[in-house]
């Protein structure tokens, strides 16, 4: 959070570093929407069962090969990933399987031409015509990952800054971000 000013940044955690920067007003804090991350398969292809744990583990563990965006490159869908394979105890068994995508755009394009069997990121990334949305992780092993919004301690107008994020948490934002693959925060 440096270089250009800003009036309104959206966020995700760990927010004790956002708040560490001293770039936002703190008591401006407003929970905005939460993505999911879920599991994608080719058009066509049979949907595997992720509805417990164990059923995840059974089909990461199962498939020949499992895209997902980088973590190493700031994707944050990644690095849930990464803790969901450590969570299921079968992180070091799924590395010769894992393909590190740019973005999840770059995973799903990269299940959409058939060169992995499974492809993972955001719901709300979930846009390629070739693939098909098998669900989302079950929370036991995967927490959504939160959007919030602040005021900026820089902001030009506190005040606009302020009117946009009741505008983002507000009941005609949720209806756009469910619309987009995204839960309300509230």
């Amino acid at each position: 959070m440096s270089g250009e000013a800003f009036d309104v940044p959206i966020v995700q955690p760990p927010l004790a570093e956002v708040l560490g920067t001293g770039h936002v007003v703190a008591s401006t804090e407003t929970p905005l929407a939460v993505a999911p991350v879920a599991v994608a398969v080719r058009r066509g292809a049979a949907m595997p069962d992720i509805a417990t744990a164990q059923a995840v583990a059974q089909t990461l563990l199962a498939a020949k090969s499992v895209a997902y965006p980088d973590a190493a490159r700031g994707a944050a869908a990644g690095a849930s990933f990464d803790a969901t394979l450590k969570a299921l105890g079968i992180s070091e068994r799924m590395q010769p399987k894992l393909v590190r995508a740019q973005g999840g755009a770059g995973a799903m394009t990269l299940l959409a031409k058939g060169e992995v069997d499974i492809g993972v990121t955001f719901l709300s990334e979930i846009h390629e015509p070739g693939v098909e949305v098998v669900g989302v992780l079950p929370r036991e092993i995967s927490q959504p990952t939160a959007l919030v919004g602040y005021v900026s301690t820089r902001a030009r107008s506190p005040a606009a800054a302020k009117a946009l994020l009741m505008y983002l948490s507000s009941p005609e934002a949720v209806d756009v971000y469910t619309a987009l693959g995204m839960l309300p925060s509230r």
